[in-house]
């Protein structure tokens, strides 16, 4: 088990809008802009190859972060002819973001306390002792039909609890703002239960009456 100690109190951080890597999952991503390809070249030459994903908030410049986000280690990429990477980011941790640190590298960097997210760094997948998978994926199905979405449905059947919720948070396409809400939601079956608020919500607006 990987202890908080082991991380870095300074990461290189990437601010991507709606991208969500959340604890023990895995965010494959496309590099392509120079100074994310610099941030990379860094990253591969340390020896936690750490990155954080932050969401940045919106409004004027941009520039302003989210004060919660996920960092992950670089599992993976391949290099493309033209000198891009695709590569997974598996996700080590949460983390809360104290300051940025100035530099003179082309990327962001922070200051970042891993503090309070000690049940991220567990291997040991969370579980939700209250699921209903039938009641979920009923549900799910719903979301799926009135978005116009396809899946895997076998898959979903099988897949256990944490790496279902996990893998739907991070691929469901919500707001930036709901994805971070589903980023800092405490627990498992606080992040199921925020899930299914999301997808009756957007139930409800698409003028589908919702079964309690």
């Amino acid at each position: 088990m990987i202890q908080a100690a082991d991380l870095p109190d300074t990461i290189p951080i990437f601010p991507l809008p709606g991208a969500l890597l959340l604890p023990r999952a895995r965010l494959p991503l496309h590099i392509f802009e120079p100074r994310y390809l610099a941030m990379l070249d860094d990253t591969m030459k340390t020896p936690q190859r750490v990155i954080g994903m932050i969401q940045p908030l919106a409004g004027p410049g941009g520039n302003r972060l989210t004060s919660i986000g996920c960092a992950g280690r670089l599992t993976a990429f391949s290099e493309t002819e033209d000198g891009r990477y695709m590569i997974t980011l598996t996700g080590i941790s949460r983390f809360r973001l104290i300051r940025e640190v100035d530099g003179f590298t082309p990327y962001r960097r922070a200051e970042v306390s891993w503090e309070g997210f000690s049940h991220d760094l567990s291997r040991t997948a969370e579980e939700d002792r209250a699921f209903c998978r039938e009641r979920f994926l009923s549900l799910l199905a719903r979301f799926f039909e009135a978005r116009e979405l396809s899946s895997d449905w076998q898959s979903l059947k099988e897949a256990e609890e944490e790496l279902l919720i996990n893998s739907l948070s991070m691929l469901l396409p919500f707001e930036p703002e709901d994805k971070q809400a589903l980023l800092e939601a405490p627990t498992l079956v606080t992040r199921r239960e925020t899930l299914v608020t999301l997808m009756e919500y957007a139930l409800r607006g698409g003028g589908e009456e919702v079964m309690q």
